[in-house]
This record gives structure tokens, sequence and C-alpha cells, in this order.
């Protein structure tokens, strides 16, 4: 499918999520469109518990990609008991307001606690996407190890600032800016949700973006 739409960080935003595919239900037939999601969907916002249910619905309507973002890769070290250290990182990182947002839902925050639904959700997560004209990557692509995991989760520099042709253009998130990066290597789609109180979206091949901002009616 050559109609894509890809959206960016969405940290727990869950009413911006809504009005997001809202406004692009007013504009497009989504039943026509491949929609890819560049992670991030938890931490920060309130509403994690309610962003990752209303993804999982999504799924069964429309034909979606879920990328896995550096903050799902802080929920499963987490998870799964790793160091006091990467606790840690995740709940600095937002962790405690996905923790609560599950707990406000009747559900501990441990993978036999929580819904089935959700804990096939986190393990399903893509590194990379690839279609004929683009990379879908949650962060980036190192220039000089294209296929360094870490990189697609983590990496700023030196990606965002590089010039080199990827082979093909990397549409990305991660790394918030106010408003949309549009460069012939990359397109950046992360403009803070949680920060900015703003969800973009990017419509492809046009290049169109679709945009809400919190308080906007």
């Amino acid at each position: 499918m050559n109609n894509i739409i890809a959206i960016g960080d969405i940290h727990g935003e869950f009413d911006l999520l809504k009005s997001l595919i809202t406004k692009l239900k007013d504009n497009y037939n989504l039943k026509d469109y491949k929609i890819i999601f560049l992670g991030d969907y938890i931490d920060r916002g309130k509403d994690s518990f309610k962003v990752v249910d209303y993804l999982i619905e999504s799924n069964k309507e429309y034909d979606c990609i879920f990328l896995k973002g550096n903050h799902e890769d802080m929920l499963f070290n987490y998870l799964n008991d790793m160091s006091h250290r990467d606790k840690d990182l995740f709940l600095y990182n937002g962790g405690i307001m996905t923790i609560d947002s599950y707990k406000d839902a009747g559900h501990d925050f441990r993978w036999e606690k929580m819904p089935k639904e959700h804990g096939k959700f986190f393990e399903s997560l893509e590194l990379i996407h690839e279609t004929k004209d683009y990379f879908f990557v949650h962060a980036g692509i190192d220039p000089y190890f294209k296929d360094d995991p870490y990189a697609h989760l983590w990496i700023r520099e030196p990606f965002i600032s590089s010039k080199i042709n990827f082979g093909k253009r990397v549409v990305f998130g991660h790394t918030i800016h106010e408003d949309p990066v549009v460069q012939d290597n990359k397109i950046g789609i992360d403009t803070g949700a949680f920060y900015y109180g703003k969800l973009t979206s990017v419509v492809l091949p046009e290049v169109k973006f679709i945009q809400v901002i919190k308080g906007d009616k």
C-alpha cells in the first residue's frame, strides 16, 4: 500500500490521539491507508493505559503498524526486572504516570496482571518498518552503523544533523521539534505531544502534515 499515514510520539496524551484520528477521518478514508505509529505511546501523559487500549482497538479496524520507542524499551527493562538503574530510568522518564494509569484502570503494572492484549501489543512492536520509498523508525538510523537496533530506539546525533542518503527517506519521532522536520533524507514528526501539546501526523506520499493542538476546538 503506497498511501501511508505516520503518527508521532503520543506519550499518554489520549485526548490528543482521539482528536487526531477524528481529524484524519474527516479528511481521509483511513481504510485506504497504512497507519504507522512511531513509538513512545506511554509515559509522561496521564492516560497511557487508554492510549494502548485505543491503539489495540484501532488495529482491529485499520491496517496499523506499531513501532517500538525508547519508552517501550524502558518499560520492557522495568517489567523484566532488570537492574535498579533500568528501573530508575523508567520511573525518572515518566514511567510513574504509566504505572498510575494502569492502577487507575484496575491493573497492577506487571506482565501477569496487565490485560493480555496489552502484553501482546508491547511484545509485537517492531523496531523498523520499510516500504518502497521510506524507512519508518522511532529515533533514527545511525549513519555509520545502519542496522544498529540501539540507534533505532535512542539516537539523536549524528542522525539529526546527517545529510547522507540512507537509501530511502527516514520518517522518525523521538527528538522533539516545535514544527515538523522536512529534509531531503528525513521527516521528523515528534512535535511534543506532552511538552507542547501538539500531536502530528504526516500523510504520504504527498508529505502533508495533519496536526492537533491541545485546547483547540
